[in-house]
């Protein structure tokens, strides 16, 4: 499938996404700038240290794309030998390399700016459990896999985020006095259950209830009716955004500008780097019949994109109840989704160019698969 037919694949809300995100952008500064007392308004009624309107656009957001994971399968997919192969090389990507490549750029770039600073560095060990999920499904990575990477980063975050905040904000980001991190697991852990809870539970319900009623209805009428919330619900939540940093942008422009250099490069390198490692494990592996293919395109883009994404809800959320709503913290934190849409959008229509245009030796393996005999299931429903 060369790449015009690939695009030519996408709903029409799918190929109007970028402009229309970016036009969403505007509207948010727009609606920051001119409306008098809207970041105070969407404050009037929060939910765990952030805005509920910011909240249930993120929950609806995800109960679209967490409906589609096929549940009833993860138990075979858990005892597949290629599920802890990319789990390790996520948990690499994810709790080593990511943290300390932000915590290296945030210094390298805002070596005069430490509130600003120590906002990116919240961002880069807060992994992601949210908008990966967009980003993937964008792409046409694996729905399965990134479901249950995205789960564990979560268990993970419960545990670590914390004790990570304590290394990378006050002995590695250099905090002053006054302004060390001090944050309870209780409150990392009421963060994921929001915004990964909820629409985990509200997805599986929907998912084993109409299955059960009607196959047939869930596959060929819901969900082309039902996904495309997620999409609304990712402009939704943009426009509220910007529009409640939009003043604090405008009149911070330069320092917002600075923030935004270290942001790029760390989505740009995570998602690159990731790319890199995955195809190069693609052309060397071994391609043994009776297993199919470890690595290839729909892994590769789960593992590209959970690399770069990160979870800027549980950002601003801690960065807001430990520095405050109008901090330069709080505001380089809010920044980080502001960067990472349009960046990591533009990642999901190269990935798409890279799956048509890149080598990824699975026509090899399906060749051997046939030669051999052999079913590889896997290896022929991914080609």
């Amino acid at each position: 499938m060369n790449s015009t037919a690939l695009f030519a694949k996408l709903s029409l809300l799918d190929r109007l996404l970028t402009p229309l995100i970016f036009l969403s952008m505007v509207v948010g500064v727009l609606i920051g700038v001119f409306v008098k007392n809207v970041q105070h308004a969407f404050d009037t009624v929060q939910f765990h240290s952030v805005s509920v309107p910011i909240a249930v656009g993120l929950i609806v957001m995800m109960v679209p794309i967490l409906t589609k994971v096929r549940y009833e399968s993860l138990a075979h997919t858990f005892l597949s030998r290629k599920l802890w192969v990319h789990l390790s090389i996520s948990l690499v990507l994810n709790w080593i390399i990511g943290p300390f490549v932000m915590l290296g750029l945030a210094w390298a770039t805002l070596p005069d700016l430490p509130t600003y600073r120590t906002g990116v560095i919240m961002v880069g060990i807060a992994r992601c459990i949210a908008m990966v999920m967009i980003w993937n499904g964008l792409a046409g990575g694996n729905t399965e896999y990134c479901a249950i990477l995205v789960a564990v980063n979560s268990v993970l975050q419960i545990i670590l985020y914390s004790p990570f905040a304590v290394l990378f904000v006050d002995v590695f980001g250099g905090a002053a006095n006054g302004e060390q991190v001090h944050l309870q697991y209780g409150e990392v852990a009421i963060s994921v259950l929001i915004y990964l809870g909820i629409p985990l539970l509200a997805g599986i319900i929907i998912r084993l209830t109409l299955l059960r009623l009607s196959p047939h209805f869930f596959h060929h009428n819901f969900i082309p009716f039902f996904s495309p919330v997620a999409l609304l619900g990712l402009l939704y939540t943009i426009i509220v955004l910007f529009a409640y940093q939009g003043h604090h942008i405008v009149t911070n422009i330069g320092k917002v500008l600075r923030v935004i250099v270290p942001l790029v490069l760390y989505f740009v390198i995570m998602w690159t780097g990731a790319v890199a490692l995955m195809w190069t494990l693609a052309r060397k592996e071994v391609c043994k019949p009776s297993r199919g293919k470890v690595f290839d395109y729909e892994t590769t883009a789960v593992q590209a994109f959970t690399a770069a994404s990160n979870n800027f809800e549980l950002a601003i959320a801690v960065t807001i109840a430990t520095y405050g709503v109008g901090s330069d913290q709080a505001l380089a934190a809010t920044i980080g989704p502001l960067v990472e849409v349009p960046v990591l959008l533009a990642m999901t229509w190269l990935a798409q160019v890279i799956r048509v245009k890149m080598d990824w030796g699975v026509s090899e393996c399906s060749s051997r698969c046939l030669e051999s005999g052999s079913a590889c299931v896997e290896v022929k429903e991914r080609s």
